[in-house]
């Protein structure tokens, strides 16, 4: 039915985000009092989908940290996205490979978040099997760290990944019922409307009755691995309540996508321990219509959208002997 497919967008440069140069003077001299020492080099990040600062800057003394800001008028969620992300990372146990909040500022009408400097870089794409391994062992290790997380994290009252799907990831229902739309989608999928929904719909009554945290927006450009072959995670504005094989299942759609046994890794992930079985059926069927409803937006957005929708959905077909 779907063929897996190279991603259609390289994913170190999707991101169009302003220069360092271009920020307010109030901001940038405000940034650079905090690092105690001139900026002398940014290097935009390149991957992501928002139009936030985002870029690695590196100062007369030798220093590096990473600045992500915003403009609390035009980009308010941003603000209240980086805001949540440092109050996250502060309280994220200790010895996971996350980046570590140093600071936060308002200047000029913009908020700004500092992180330690990672080294390292993103995946490449088809994955390499050491950093795909990698990744999958460094994702185990946060999954088990965060199965009891620490109350000072559940303090900030955390969504539940239950409740996200109820309201914003099952579509397939709302395709059904004619209040959104049929996406645009391969050849045969509305065929299949009716087990759509009822696979989708599983989604909130297994992730109902997790106790620990995800990270809620796991893909290959969130991690970075260093020159040790390490894996980091990054960017963690949406943990959530949930079960850690959800993380996984949006993990491996890059798998699927090289054409590597993405059900034996996830099979074989201690992630998925427990997983009821279908539920990587019941994930990828809500996430190809979250993706595949959620496409038209612009792009390079809409494009990774309606490659990981086309993802999703052409593992369940194969899953489902659909095709």
């Amino acid at each position: 039915m779907i063929p897996p497919s190279p991603y259609p967008v390289p994913h170190h440069s999707t991101a169009r985000r302003p220069a360092w140069t271009s920020l307010p003077p109030a901001l940038r001299a405000a940034v650079a009092d905090r690092l105690g020492a001139p900026v002398v080099a940014a290097r935009t990040a390149g991957a992501g989908f928002t139009s936030g600062f985002a870029a690695l800057l590196s100062t007369a003394d030798g220093g590096q940290v990473f600045v992500k800001a915003a403009s609390t008028a035009e980009q308010p969620h941003l603000v209240d996205w980086y805001a949540r992300e440092a109050a996250i990372l502060a309280r994220l146990p200790g010895g996971l490979p996350v980046p570590r909040p140093r600071w936060t500022l308002s200047e000029a009408g913009w908020f700004a978040l500092g992180l330690d400097a990672l080294p390292g870089r993103i995946p490449r794409l088809p994955w390499e099997s050491t950093e795909l391994t990698a990744t999958l062992t460094g994702y185990a290790r946060v999954a088990a760290a965060l199965a009891e997380p620490p109350a000072e994290l559940t303090g900030l009252g955390l969504p539940h990944l239950a409740d996200l799907a109820r309201q914003d990831i099952l579509w397939w229902e709302e395709v059904a019922a004619g209040r959104e739309p049929p996406p645009v989608s391969p050849a045969g999928t509305l065929d299949r409307l009716d087990e759509l929904v009822a696979l989708e719909s599983r989604l909130p009554g297994y992730a109902a009755g997790a106790t620990g945290l995800i990270h809620g927006d796991l893909r290959a450009d969130n991690v970075l691995v260093d020159p040790a072959g390490r894996a980091w995670f990054c960017d963690w504005p949406w943990l959530c309540h949930g079960p850690p094989w959800f993380d996984l299942v949006t993990l491996l759609l890059s798998a699927y996508a090289d054409g590597l046994d993405a059900d034996a890794l996830f099979a074989d992930h201690p992630a998925s321990a427990g997983a009821p079985a279908d539920a990587l059926d019941a994930s990828l069927a809500a996430l190809a219509g979250y993706h595949l409803v959620n496409a038209a937006t612009p792009a390079p957005l809409s494009a990774h959208q309606r490659w990981s929708g086309t993802q999703a959905l052409g593992w369940l077909a194969r899953r489902q002997g659909w095709c």
